[in-house]
Parts: C-alpha cells; structure tokens; sequence
C-alpha cells in the first residue's frame, strides 16, 4: 500500500483522498484554509469561508454522475448530503408527461443530488474526518516539491513528497495536485528543474451577477424551461439547492458595459424580472445580495509533452489539470470523474514504476476527462461569440457543425422522450455530446426535428435590456 500526499482539502481533494484510502492507502491531505466546517448546513453557508475557493458562495449544481459516483464509490458521503438537506431533483420529474413520455425505467439516472458549494464541501469534510487511512491537516501550504537527491540520466525529475511553508518535507510515493484554479504545481516543477508543462490558459469572457434565494416551506419555483436558458445577449441560470434554496444568475460578456449595472440589487432585480419564464424565481427571501464573478480562466495543462513525461510522482486532478467556464455546472462533476480515474490509476500500475505512471495517467486524462472539457471550451467559445455578436446588432452566424448540431440537439430534445433522454444523458455528464450523436440514427433524428421552426424564447432583446438599464 502507498504513502500519498493530497495537496488541496476541496472537494475533489477530499473525494480523492477517500477513494485512494478505501483501497487500502495511507493518504494525508494538507489544506491551506485553516477554518474547519461547522456543523450545520446553515452554519456552512453563513460563516465558513475557504479564500482559496473564489466561487464558493456563487452558483453551483452537482450533475447526476456526480451523485452516481458517489452512492456507487462513496456512500457514505451521499447519506451525508441527505442528512444535510441536499436536494434530489430530477428533471423528468418536472417536465410535461407529453415531452418525457411518461415514466421510463432506468429514469432514476436522471436524478442529481445538489445543494449549495458550502453545504456540500461540509458534508464531504465531515465524512472525511472519519475516515480510517486518511489524515486531514489544515492551515498547511505547500511551498514546493522534493525530489530525488541523484536522478538517472536523462530522466524527468521525479517527486519524492512535498515541503510546507514552515520547512516541514512529507515524503510520499506519490503526490496528487489538488490545489484547484490557483494550483502552483507548474512553478514547483519548474523550481526542480523540470520542462515547462504545456499550459493553454485564457478568460473565460463571461461575468456573473447572482443571488440565492429560499422560501418559506421549503419549496422550489415551477421549472419553466432548462436551467440554463440562453437569450440574445445573456443567459439565466437558475439552479435549485439544498433545504429549499436555489440560486439565479445572469452570464453575460465581460465586454458588455451596459450591464454591469446589475450589481446593483435594484437593478438587477428588474433586470430578471423581464425575463417572462425566470421572473418568478426571484419572488422569494433573498438570502445574499448581488455576488459578481469575473476574470474565470480557461486553462489546460499537459504534463506530458511530446510523449515524454515533464516530472513523474506527481499527477494533477481536477481544475489543477483543467479549469473551464462553470456556466454548464461540470466542474466539480468532471473533477470527480477525474478523481475516480486517480483511484483506478493507483489501483491498475505500480507507482515504483514511474515513468509508466505518468504516461498512463496522462492517458487516462484524455480518454475519461478530455472530451468533456474540450466539449465545454467548444460550447463557451460559440456562446460568447453569439453574446457578443447580439450586442453588436447582429445575428450569429457560423459553419462549425458541431456548434450547429449541438443547437439542434437542444431544440428537439423537447420534441422526442428518446432525444431528450440522450440530451440528459450528455447533460449529466454520463457519455460526451460527441459519443451520443455517433449512436445510429440519433443525429439525423435530431435534424429532422429540429427542422421545425420552435417560438424564441420570451424575453427582452439585446437593445429592450440596453433600454431597460439606461432608464
């Protein structure tokens, strides 16, 4: 059994460390916020704070693969967000029996377990703690990497364990970088004299301006279309939580001055309120008021170059491998995935065979995770370029036939109860977009249905919302 080194006590860190420990390792987290969570899922969302996660009071959504992983692999931790009040919300539960078709076995994959960030990183901590094999240490930076004293010629460096900000070194035989967005681990390889990794990094373009909500019985507002529903120049979220809370938002371009009016509450209340089929969601207790996200990076990071491994003993999970837009809610999802894929690694190769490790990490990186950040970055890339041409006046136009299908995709989901069970099925993260419309039949379904010219969504133009904000 192996001796490994977690650095970053977030969710996928956490979820990492508890998959490698079922299987019998020695696994130590080292988390640099010091503040354990409190009790209660109250308590979490009003007092815990985790400066290392910029996002951690902003919307989030944990997709049905997310809750799969868990009662299949962690059990524990999904009767943890249960007890906490973590909402099991399934869509073909809501949506008109004409459009599901009614009732289907096997539905039930459907079905999410969600809540806010706080909420759900509370429970995750609270089982972690109790979990035999791993040790949580809290208030420890990491500050850099140790490596072998006399490596083999013409080998990478390779990772022997990590050292903290008071000089404290932790030997490991293998170190998982879980540290996140602001992951360090390119300047720690490059202090041991390893190749650059290979880093595609950019902003995301996108902004948010939005609040959680709670009613009075516990309740959640009708769903009156998907949770993320384009128009011309934004995109509303609305994203249903835990003990009767749900989050709205707009997502707009960072390039649009108009609206960045909408911190203001007054504003951006009126703002959602003119949005026929979300409006509605904003009429209950606010509970925060205008949180605002900007500067979200795009970034990738490859840790083997041209087939040869930059450093070996350390692998990156998570956003610390590849952090996207979080409009589409596959964030935390994808870094479970990941960590699933570590916990399969570690099982499957000798770690004393490093150089292998590395390769096949990376490996299990691009089959498992790959296709749905590119996915992701593809989606993102279309939409803000669509946002952008509406401000501007005028209609998008593309040729990229991914885009197109994607789009067609969307519209006759609502049309067919087995195109709108493949479109979940891509949604929840279960199977890549690509992967659904290669099954036989599925795409030229799509586009026969999406012939059919379907109502604009009802909601303000780009100039009616530049109108409504300048007044």
């Amino acid at each position: 059994m192996a001796e490994i080194v977690v650095v970053g006590g977030g969710l996928v860190g956490h979820c990492s460390a508890m998959l490698l420990a079922r299987d019998g390792h020695t696994v130590t987290v080292l988390e640099r916020d010091p503040e354990p969570p409190p009790r209660s899922a109250d308590a979490a969302w009003n007092e815990w704070t985790r400066r290392g996660v910029n996002q951690f009071r902003m919307l989030h959504y944990f997709l049905p693969r997310f809750r799969d992983i868990l009662e299949r692999d962690l059990p524990a931790v999904a009767a943890a967000l249960d007890a906490d009040g973590a909402l099991r919300f399934n869509p073909l539960e809501v949506v008109p029996e004409q459009v599901s078709g009614g009732r289907r076995d096997g539905d039930e994959r459907y079905q999410a377990l969600t809540g806010r960030r706080p909420v759900v990183e509370a429970a995750i901590e609270r089982v972690v703690a109790t979990t035999p094999g791993v040790t949580v240490r809290r208030g420890v930076a990491v500050r850099g990497v140790l490596t072998d004293s006399a490596p083999r010629a013409g080998a990478p460096p390779h990772v022997t364990g990590v050292v903290t900000d008071d000089g404290t070194e932790r030997r490991a035989d293998l170190v998982v970088d879980a540290g996140g967005r602001r992951s360090a681990a390119p300047v720690w390889l490059d202090a041991i004299g390893a190749r650059p990794v290979r880093e595609q990094r950019d902003d995301c373009g996108f902004v948010y301006y939005a609040r959680h909500f709670r009613s009075d019985d516990g309740s959640l507002p009708p769903l009156f279309g998907p949770p993320l529903q384009p128009y011309d120049s934004v995109s509303t979220l609305t994203l249903p939580a835990d003990n009767g809370t749900w989050g709205v938002g707009l997502i707009t371009s960072a390039r649009d001055t108009p609206v960045r009016r909408c911190r203001d509450v007054d504003t951006w209340t009126e703002v959602v309120g003119s949005f026929p089929l979300v409006a509605h969601w904003i009429d209950a207790e606010p509970i925060t008021d205008v949180a605002v996200m900007t500067g979200i990076e795009d970034r990738q990071r490859e840790f083997v170059v041209d087939g040869v491994p930059v450093a070996t003993g350390l692998v990156a999970v998570g956003d610390a491998s590849a952090c996207t837009n979080p409009s589409v809610g596959r964030g935390c999802t994808i870094g479970l995935i990941h960590a699933e894929a570590l916990r399969d690694l570690v099982r499957d190769h000798d770690l004393a065979d490093a150089l292998g490790v590395a390769v096949a990490w990376d490996d299990l990186t691009r089959r498992r995770v790959a296709p749905f950040v590119r996915e992701t970055l593809h989606f993102d890339r279309h939409r803000l370029a669509e946002i952008d041409a509406h401000r501007d006046g005028q209609p998008y136009e593309t040729d990229d036939e991914e885009w197109l299908l994607g789009e067609a995709f969307a519209a006759a989901s609502g049309r067919d109860p087995d195109v709108l069970r493949s479109y979940l099925e891509t949604n929840a993260l279960y199977e890549s977009r690509e992967g659904v419309l290669a099954r036989p039949g599925l795409a030229d379904r799509v586009r026969e249905l999406a012939r059919a010219p379907g109502d604009p969504l009802p909601g303000p133009s780009h100039a009616e919302l530049a109108s409504l904000l300048s007044s």
